[in-house]
């Protein structure tokens, strides 16, 4: 049996680009904000100034398309890292290379890469893929063995039993040696043999922490067989404001505009999927609106309607620091996170949160480093800077 992950000494955080939408309330229009290029490049450009590691970038046929949108934000951030995505049976593992040496030469090695099998099979046969949920993990182990290879610089000639090249290869290499970073999640035991396998990073979805162990452990004992180690990441939301009274209410507010019916139809999209980890996102609420928090400060009122991650950290900054640090005890070292609106919240995790956790990616950039780059509100009688208020 393999050893438990150690605790990550420090850790990276991520945020999100919603590329499928924005607003302040959730399952309706009520409130909701268009997804445009300079909304995004707004999103973009705070996560950039406040110091995120990077911003996730979703796919599906519900988002704008996570190669182009990461190419018109390249030139408009400077450190950020792009997390975007890969749909094994949508395109050849030849062209993915190539998509992906190009935007980390463009971005001088900003690039995540995001392995994305599928879940739903009416999206996924709209797309024109109509193989088993095995078949698709057989798909994405085929394209990642010579998706790999090529990031090395090798040329490739392969015959799976879906995927078939001969003489692959790129000739204009990625800037981060190996090709960027793989991240990927799939709960599945065939979802688990491909991260065993292949795959960087390992992604969960934000399940209570004692899930979470479970699930990291089996990974890593099924990567040790293969004498391989992984790094772990979480997706979540966060709902965090000055107090948890505050918090909870704007949690409540999320989904104060639902009706049941809402909710039935969205859960009767999510049951027809073949996707394990969203069984088990569902599985946490029942689709119902009550006994929401289902771990301490872990909200799942997001996955009433939301595909994918559906849970939330809420509370005050010291309470979601906490239990960002059981998670990160867990071996957990990297948090790619979002809220509603994207913007707001990316500000209030930074200033309320970031400050009180152990980053690899950096002092938080709000912090005070001279006469008018740091945090101090605004002048007072245009004389004088305020000073902190006296616990």
């Amino acid at each position: 049996m393999s050893p438990t992950p150690a605790a990550a000494a420090k850790i990276n955080v991520l945020w999100f680009l919603p590329t499928h939408g924005d607003g302040h309330y959730l399952g309706t229009a009520v409130g909701g904000r268009p997804v445009d290029l300079p909304y995004l490049r707004q999103v973009a450009q705070a996560a950039d100034s406040l110091g995120y590691y990077g911003v996730l970038i979703p796919t599906g046929k519900s988002c704008e398309d996570s190669w182009l949108v990461a190419s018109a934000l390249v030139p408009q951030t400077e450190n950020l890292r792009f997390l975007v995505a890969f749909r094994p049976g949508l395109q050849p593992p030849s062209l993915a290379a190539r998509l992906a040496a190009t935007l980390d030469r463009l971005s001088n090695g900003r690039v995540l890469i995001n392995i994305v099998t599928g879940g739903d099979p009416v999206e996924n046969r709209g797309d024109g893929i109509f193989l088993s949920h095995a078949d698709r993990y057989i798909v994405t182990e085929e394209f990642l063995d010579i998706y790999r290879r090529l990031m090395r610089n090798e040329t490739v000639d392969y015959r799976g039993k879906h995927l078939h090249v001969e003489g692959a290869q790129i000739l204009f290499p990625p800037v981060q040696e190996g090709g960027p970073p793989l991240y990927f999640g799939g709960s599945s035991p065939e979802g688990i043999d491909v991260a065993a396998n292949h795959v960087d990073k390992y992604l969960t979805w934000g399940e209570p922490p004692e899930q979470v162990a479970e699930k990291i452990a089996t990974v890593q004992a099924a990567a040790a067989k293969r004498g391989r180690t992984l790094s772990f990441g979480i997706r979540l939301h966060v709902i965090v404001r000055e107090t948890s009274a505050e918090a909870w209410a704007a949690a409540d507010r999320l989904i104060s505009k639902l009706d049941q019916q809402t909710v039935d139809s969205a859960q009767g999209i999510f049951a027809r999927m073949d996707s394990e980890g969203q069984k088990r996102m569902s599985a946490l609420h029942g689709g119902r609106l009550d006994k929401l928090e289902v771990s301490p400060n872990l909200w799942a009122g997001v996955g009433l309607v939301r595909g994918g991650a559906g849970t939330a950290l809420v509370g005050n900054p010291q309470e979601v620091a906490a239990r960002i640090g059981e998670y990160q005890a867990l071996g957990v070292d990297s948090f790619i996170l979002s809220g509603y609106p994207h913007l707001e919240e990316a500000y209030r995790f930074a200033e309320l949160v970031m400050p009180l956790l152990p980053l690899a990616h950096g002092a938080h950039r709000l912090e005070v480093r001279g006469n008018n780059t740091g945090p101090f509100g605004e002048t007072i009688a245009g004389d004088r800077r305020p000073r902190a208020a006296q616990s």
